[in-house]
């Protein structure tokens, strides 16, 4: 791989971006970021690979070789250090996500509660200015306190993470999304929120609504319309 393609996919990674590297059988390189315009005779082979998020040979009348796909790695970021919080961090984890927690109360994020988990006692508006959502992130609000959901769950929206969910009744959901709709978020937009939170297995305690979040974000991540989320 020549420096300059090495220092390119770095940069990439670090801003959490998809990025294709075409190597064709000549020895030459191509870069190119999901969502930058792409020229024939590479534009059919670049655009599938962003949408099947894998790695392939390709032969054509043009060129041949070698197509790699850097897709970034899942995450869960979490909003709230509260009970199911405990159970869905490891379970998140064992799924294969990256795990953050995001809560300023300080009384319930702790490590005793939350061992070996990132965490972040930043109000959110710090904490996802330091370090962004994106469109590769599940954003999960569990707090029930507008002062600490909302202004999460309007960067999930404003970002297109791929899944968004909230704790909370359908009365209470109905309220977030009048706040939601007053800082202009339309009621398509306001639909992908996925409130009451988790698939509807009947779950009726912590450990439980767990499960159902987690199984509800890996569907999500497996059926979403942007195909390069990994494999």
């Amino acid at each position: 791989m020549l420096r300059d393609s090495l220092q390119r996919l770095n940069a990439a990674r670090r801003k959490r971006l998809a990025v294709v590297l075409l190597t064709d059988f000549r020895g030459e390189e191509h870069i190119f970021l999901e969502g930058d315009p792409v020229e024939p005779p590479f534009a059919a082979l670049v655009e599938g690979a962003f949408r099947s998020g894998r790695s392939m040979a390709f032969d054509t009348i043009d060129a041949s070789g070698f197509l790699n796909v850097y897709i970034p790695a899942p995450r869960i970021a979490v909003i709230g250090a509260v009970h199911i919080s405990q159970y869905l961090t490891p379970m998140a984890r064992l799924a294969g996500f990256d795990v953050r927690i995001i809560d300023p109360r300080t009384a319930f994020a702790t490590r005793d509660r939350f061992p070996d988990v990132q965490m972040c006692t930043d109000w959110p508006v710090d904490a996802l200015m330091a370090d962004p959502l994106d469109r590769y992130t599940a954003l999960v609000a569990l707090t029930h306190d507008p002062k600490i959901d909302d202004f999460p769950l309007a960067e999930a929206l404003r970002t297109g993470c791929f899944y968004i969910g909230a704790l909370g009744s359908r009365k209470t959901h109905a309220a977030r999304t009048s706040r939601l709709a007053a800082h202009g978020f339309g009621a398509d937009a306001l639909s992908t929120i996925h409130a009451p939170i988790g698939l509807d297995i009947g779950a009726s305690n912590p450990a439980e609504i767990s499960v159902a979040i987690l199984a509800q974000v890996i569907k999500a991540l497996r059926t979403s319309s942007r195909q390069t989320m990994p494999a």
